[in-house]
């Protein structure tokens, strides 16, 4: 048994959200101290097999952090301590909003799951954008996921993104916009070709680069094709597939499974990785795969079916701190087992 899981069922005891800021208090505590180095040390795995560049970014390796974890920015050095290879902060607003009433995050423990309406709670993009500016941020990249603000119409959301993007860009190694949280009233409706259009190409107008989109696991096939076309039009430089879902898959057995709002971990693991699939085989721009990841099997099977990186969040609350050592030891396993050189000699080997 190691630490994590001895202190787990202490954790898990707490409500969802105080658990999460008790780790959150560790890790700030760790940032810019010797356990930082420590934390490097034990956790991280630096084998060149691993490295990957991508939208014109070196990874050392292509697990990465999801949006949702550090949504201000807080403590992404200490994540990249222990081994991620890029850390993507957000969902971040416009303006400083406390998110859906409480509760709002819920552990689907039976199934390793959680589902979370939390309304894209954050500082605001004043306050983060100012917080990523004064550093120092970690060597690994650092995207940021933005988000429209609630009280934003949504013939207003062009704007509503601008002004945030124009407040986290010069930190940004990249930017993520976020069109698909089923948590804002009205934002998925932002997915269809007009929307995308006016947002997407007001931050490229802007001279957002790299620029990515995030999608929906719920998004119809044929929107999805519709969606991908703007991709192409506007060349963009990435998609993230997926967010969580609204749906509920048959066999889940917590109490908590009705709770309203957007299912992530293991039981969307198939969806997410059947919708990377579909992605890859109808775009060139890099895929970064999300949804269900907890092991270097998962990890793998996304990369197969093109993904570029991948990210995981509800991996990291299940399995504990060492999660990104034992996915990237595990990858390096499965990349001599199947006679790769590189996991981007991997990258669509299933397509």
């Amino acid at each position: 048994m190691n630490l994590y899981d001895a202190a787990k069922p202490a954790l898990f005891a707490l409500p969802p959200e105080t658990a999460h800021r008790t780790v959150h208090r560790g890790l700030r505590v760790a940032q810019k101290t010797p356990i930082e180095g420590a934390l490097r040390r034990r956790y991280a795995v630096d084998d060149d097999r691993l490295h990957t560049r991508v939208f014109g970014l070196d990874f050392p390796t292509p697990l990465g952090v999801a949006a949702g974890f550090d949504k201000n920015a807080e403590v992404p050095r200490a994540l990249a301590a222990l081994g991620f290879g890029h850390v993507e902060v957000g969902g971040v607003t416009a303006e400083r909003q406390p998110g859906n009433p409480r509760p709002r995050m819920f552990r689907l423990v039976e199934d390793r799951a959680i589902v979370n309406r939390m309304g894209f709670n954050n500082h605001g993009a004043d306050a983060v954008g100012e917080r990523l500016d004064e550093g120092p941020l970690p060597e690994v990249p650092v995207g940021v996921n933005v988000g429209k603000s609630k009280s934003t119409p949504l013939e207003e959301a062009a704007d509503d993104y601008l002004y945030t993007y124009e407040r986290v860009a010069d930190a940004a190694d990249y930017v993520a916009v976020n069109v698909s949280s089923p948590n804002t009233p009205g934002l998925r409706s932002l997915q269809n070709r007009e929307s995308l259009e006016r947002i997407l190409g007001a931050l490229k107008d802007a001279g957002a680069d790299p620029l990515l989109v995030k999608f929906s696991p719920d998004l119809p096939r044929p929107a999805v094709e519709e969606a991908l076309a703007v991709v192409d039009d506007l060349a963009l430089d990435g998609v993230v597939a997926t967010n969580t879902t609204t749906s509920r898959p048959d066999g889940l057995r917590s109490p908590h499974r009705a709770e309203r709002g957007g299912l992530s971990g293991e039981p969307i693991e198939g969806l997410a990785t059947s919708m990377v699939r579909f992605i890859a085989e109808r775009t060139d721009v890099p895929v970064v795969g999300v949804g269900g990841v907890s092991d270097a099997e998962g990890a793998y099977e996304k990369i197969r079916n093109g993904a570029s990186l991948v990210q995981l969040y509800t991996g990291l609350i299940y399995e504990g701190p060492g999660v990104a050592r034992d996915i990237n030891e595990g990858l390096l396993d499965l990349l001599e087992r199947d006679g790769f050189d590189s996991v981007e000699d991997a990258v669509g080997a299933d397509l």
